[in-house]
């Protein structure tokens, strides 16, 4: 059975959050080798920006250099979330998610 990548556990720091995921098959990738695209960071849950976030083995780390205490962290939360571009090298979808602190 093949599975779309899922948040496992995270850890909010104070500049950034950092998500292990589960179902990755061989490995995370960002598709179409760009940059992880659709995920969006707040540090009160109501008020969001487009944050960066990179790939380091089973984890994904997300930041914006304005938000200083994350509180909330989505990734395709949205109705057609066509540029969100997390996936596993075998080429299933993350699931589109939203993690509170």
């Amino acid at each position: 059975n093949a599975f779309s990548p899922t948040p496992k556990s995270y850890k909010f720091k104070r500049k950034k959050v950092v998500i292990t995921f589960d179902n990755i098959g061989s490995g995370l990738i960002s598709k179409g080798d760009k940059k992880l695209q659709y995920f969006a960071i707040s540090n009160d849950g109501k008020n969001f920006v487009w944050a960066k976030a990179k790939i380091k083995g089973k984890k994904v780390v997300v930041w914006h250099k304005e938000i200083k205490n994350p509180k909330v962290v989505r990734y395709a939360w949205a109705d057609n979330p066509s540029s969100a571009n997390l996936y596993t090298k075998e080429g299933l979808p993350a699931t589109p998610f939203q993690i509170k602190k």
